[in-house]
């Protein structure tokens, strides 16, 4: 059969997973009565409209078999788009027709280039009012250039389309679209190749995406390279260590639309899921039986960030969580490991593991599902993971892409330079700026809740990791503010509330639980203050006209898991449940406290 393997790359929110989503449908892959759900199935993905996981799925048109991977955008997801080049023959960079070519834009299209696969690239959301497809074409045009693309790959064809709308067409005027995805479609077929593969040879497979189920285990998802393989015959793996172990194939997946079926064999060029092999890893290879030949190891991201995951140790434990033990924490977290090859679990002692991941996004995703789940813990201050090479202590940096309207511009860069970072390049039209920077992964760790503030919310901020080099100064990132924390046990009122207003912005409402230790409000000094937020008004029995008011209070201010992470400083932690989170301090005893931060 006619097969055609490409992937979706884009920037993140450039329209990728809505676009697939439009090919499926118009391709005839659904009955009428079908409903086409989304290819993003996670109820996070959902929520916040990002891919986090690769998804494959599969359409036929015109007798040929078209494979897609829709990737993810996300620069902490950026590991899973390198692999996905080494399945595929080809990309559609996905381009938004306003917004051009972004952070990831050249991340990802970089992939692509390195691993020689053609391009071909979709102008989305042309249908907006602001769109400038062809200013965006030159903006991809230069892109390419910059990346060292070859001569064929610089003839890469451009289709106009609205995602969104279901329409698309070969010229840039929004007035020529045709509510169709054939334009593409019909690319796809004429212009990606087919794999170049040989079905009569021994057997090749490599894994480049991990799956799990409870009921067959690990699934090693990728494409066959060479020769044939079918469900119940024994195959090699050839390890990463070089050793070989032997094992029965029990089953094979293909995709077909939004669904996993099971297939009986598969033959070179093919997609498709194994399972049988419980510890498959990425990289490996399936061979025939006696006739082992590896292909070449797939790079893995390493984890830049580290965060300890550890047993709810609050007065407040086990009162909204169901799953509380050291036990079943390390089980989901071992579990997750099955499925996530950049993810690194360590014991850090009997009640708490060092997890390590790809930025905060990655690991903040975890602590949500595991939330969920039902579970409860206790998270710290994300760090970044910091490395020796040849006897420098070195320390990870990112590319850093702002664009900011032009009022703003003198915060941000005293910002960013007070959290070392390096202006490369300064570049403005029509009242916005975009400002290109080089700053370690450090500086980034809560700088995002304070940008936003900072921009009144009109700023966009985007970054991709860069490099290891050595360590800038030494306090980058920490808090400059102190806190507010509770001194008693009880709950708050509004009287003692509307007392401590003029000493910093609060987290909590009147009514809310708090215990000893809990930060309950940030400081407008320095310095962390030990206050009394569950104090009542003495009642006596005079009566003095305006002694009554009623109290009205600020709103306070709503932290979500993101911005408690952001936000904490090395000392605190942040207690999740399926109901709160709460910022508390290491130490909840008051004095001991004191005598702790005396002795610094």
């Amino acid at each position: 059969m006619n097969i055609r393997n490409i992937a979706i790359i884009a920037h993140v929110d450039h329209g990728k997973t809505t676009l697939v989503d439009q090919l499926l449908k118009m391709s005839g892959t659904f009955r009428d009565n079908e409903e086409v759900t989304s290819m993003d199935s996670n109820a996070i993905e959902q929520e916040r409209g990002i891919t986090i996981l690769a998804k494959t799925t599969a359409l036929n048109y015109k007798g040929c078999r078209i494979n897609i991977l829709d990737t993810p955008g996300h620069a902490d997801f950026g590991g899973e788009v390198e692999r996905i080049m080494n399945m595929v023959d080809g990309v559609l960079l996905v381009v938004d027709a306003y917004e051009g070519t972004m952070p990831q834009t050249r991340f990802v299209l970089k992939k692509a280039l390195e691993a020689g696969v053609t391009p071909v690239v979709v102008v989305n959301k042309i249908d907006k009012e602001s769109a400038r497809p062809k200013e965006v074409v030159d903006e991809v045009l230069d892109l390419f250039i910059e990346l060292g693309a070859d001569l064929e790959q610089l003839e890469f064809p451009v289709v106009y389309a609205s995602g969104l709308a279901g329409t698309s067409s070969l010229d840039p005027d929004p007035a020529t679209q045709e509510h169709t995805m054939d334009p593409i479609l019909d690319m796809i077929i004429n212009y990606i190749p087919a794999p170049d593969v040989n079905e009569d040879g021994g057997l090749q497979f490599q894994p480049a995406l991990l799956d799990y189920n409870d009921f067959v285990g690990r699934i090693g998802i990728g494409r066959v390279k060479r020769g044939k393989m079918k469900v119940n015959e024994m195959v090699s793996c050839v390890r990463i260590d070089g050793s070989i172990k032997q094992f029965r194939i029990q089953k094979m997946f293909g995709y077909m639309g939004l669904k996993r079926i099971e297939v009986t064999e598969a033959k070179a060029g093919d997609i498709v899921a194994i399972a049988g092999l419980p510890d498959i890893e990425v990289g490996e290879t399936v061979c025939t039986v006696g006739s082992e030949e590896a292909l070449p190891l797939l790079r893995i991201d390493e984890p830049t960030l580290q965060m300890t995951f550890g047993v709810n140790t609050s007065p407040f434990c086990g009162r909204e969580g169901k799953i509380l033990t050291a036990r079943k924490i390390e089980e989901r977290l071992m579990k997750e490991t099955e499925r996530d090859v950049s993810l690194r679990v360590e014991p850090n002692d009997s009640e708490s593991f060092i997890v390590s991941g790809r930025g905060e996004l990655h690991l903040s995703i975890l602590i949500e599902n595991m939330r969920r789940e039902g579970f409860e813990l206790q998270v710290s201050k994300p760090e970044v993971i910091v490395k020796e090479i040849d006897g420098v202590k070195c320390e990870p940096y990112e590319d850093v892409q702002v664009d900011v309207p032009e009022e703003y511009v003198g915060s941000v860069i005293e910002a960013l330079g007070n959290r070392e970072g390096v202006m490369e390049n300064m570049h403005s039209a029509d009242g916005q700026v975009r400002l290109t920077y080089t700053v370690p992964s450090r500086g980034l760790i809560g700088f995002m809740t304070e940008f936003m503030t900072m921009t009144k919310g009109y700023g966009m901020l985007n970054h991709t990791f860069k490099e290891y080099r050595k360590m800038a100064g030494a306090t980058v990132g920490e808090r400059k503010l102190g806190v507010l924390v509770s001194m008693e046990n009880g709950k708050a009122t509004a009287y003692a509330l509307g007392q401590l207003e003029d000493r910093g912005v609060m987290f909590i409402e009147p009514g809310a639980d708090v215990y000893e230790g809990m930060v309950v409000g940030e400081h407008s000094h320095d310095n962390d203050l030990a206050v009394n937020v569950v104090k009542g008004k003495k009642l006596t029995n005079t009566r003095a006209s305006g002694s009554d008011h009623t109290v009205v209070l600020k709103r306070p201010r709503l932290m979500s898991l993101e911005t408690c992470l952001d936000y904490i400083n090395s000392d605190e932690l942040v207690e999740v449940t399926p109901a709160s989170f709460r910022i508390r301090k290491k130490i909840l005893n008051t004095n001991e406290r004191k005598k702790f931060d005396a002795k610094k």
